[in-house]
């Protein structure tokens, strides 16, 4: 692509971003150079918006142009973000006072008749929380506090579906933030240090998921019942025992414990011994068929994040612990799953 006029030439799109590497807890303070910023972990589509002089376009972390797919997302860009400029965000959809990922998907996948029902259904939303450009110039080399600034100047006066990310520097409020805010579905914090300049490609950030402990039906394994190297996970749906995910791979003592609960099933089963690879994970891994070891089913606790789409885990379970004292008839539906 040439160079687009009113932006820097190194801010053509796609544009690369700044990325984040998981942490299990909460950095101490000084464990990253400068004060620390902590905002909320959104679950929606990372999505930077580039404002040139002749329009807007709005593009995936991958570099994927997703402006037709965002179109009221891409007008209110146009309208209300000056030439030149260049900001980082997601693209959420807000449904039931909770954020839908599920929506999101469907976007992506909507042709041109079905698009503008969705559209109308579930309005997206973007949630800026970095600037890379402004006015023309390159502000990646700026600290983040500095880029906030511009980011909040910038803003002023905005209206859905533009808003600003909420920040703190209050330890306290984003430990709150953490424990609060998963029942609307997001998904954790993202910690900067306010000292620093955007990272394209680099993971300079830090991202911290809120997890819970939950149990799940244990209905079926990968691999040999003696040995087995994940678990898939069933919970009851509309009164019958479903494919809701699987697990991390199982650490050899983890395997040989849970194998002891193990045992083949004792009557029919309501799980097929092969399945679509996106039964088991919808966005990510096996998309071949992977051939299950059935079990009768047993209840497994184990730690899950945020993120479940109404039928499924999105991400991988990490398997804590067999409770052979429970039946799958008291592993009970949490309030925050319930509804999808």
């Amino acid at each position: 692509m040439d160079h687009v006029a009113g932006l820097p030439a190194e801010l053509t799109p796609p544009v690369k971003v700044a990325l984040a590497r998981a942490v299990k807890t909460m950095p101490r303070s000084g464990a990253v150079h400068g004060a620390l910023l902590f905002e909320p972990k959104w679950d929606g589509y990372r999505c930077v918006a580039v404002r040139d002089d002749q329009g807007a376009t709005l593009w995936s972390r991958q570099g994927k142009e997703l402006t037709g797919y965002f179109p009221e997302l891409y007008s209110a860009v146009a309208a209300a973000v000056p030439p030149g400029c260049v900001i980082d965000g997601e693209a959420v959809i807000w449904s039931q006072g909770r954020l839908n990922f599920d929506a999101l998907q469907q976007r992506l996948g909507a042709g041109p008749r079905t698009l503008p029902g969705l559209v109308e259904a579930a309005p997206a939303n973007y949630v800026a929380f970095d600037v890379l450009a402004v006015a023309g110039h390159d502000a990646r080399d700026l600290p983040l506090s500095n880029r906030r600034a511009l980011l909040e100047e910038l803003a002023t006066g905005w209206e859905p579906p533009l808003s600003l990310s909420p920040v703190t520097t209050d330890r306290d409020v984003a430990q709150q933030w953490l424990e609060d805010m998963p029942h609307i579905g997001v998904e954790g914090l993202v910690i900067k240090a306010t000292n620093q300049p955007y990272t394209p490609g680099v993971r300079s950030w830090l991202k911290l998921k809120h997890r819970e402990t939950l149990e799940i039906i244990c209905g079926a394994v990968i691999g040999p019942i003696t040995q087995p190297s994940e678990v898939v996970a069933g919970l009851v749906l509309d009164g019958k025992l479903r494919i809701v995910g699987r697990s991390t791979p199982l650490k050899t003592s983890d395997s040989t414990e849970l194998a002891r609960w193990l045992h083949p099933p004792a009557g029919e089963h309501p799980w097929p011994t092969t399945v679509k690879g996106t039964a088991l994970d919808r966005f990510n891994r096996d998309r071949e068929p992977v051939a299950l070891t059935l079990v009768e089913p047993v209840v497994v606790e184990v730690s899950a994040d945020t993120a479940w789409s109404g039928r499924s885990f999105r991400h991988p379970l990490r398997i804590l612990r067999a409770r052979p004292e429970l039946t799958p008839a008291d592993v009970v539906l949490p309030d925050r799953l319930q509804g999808g």
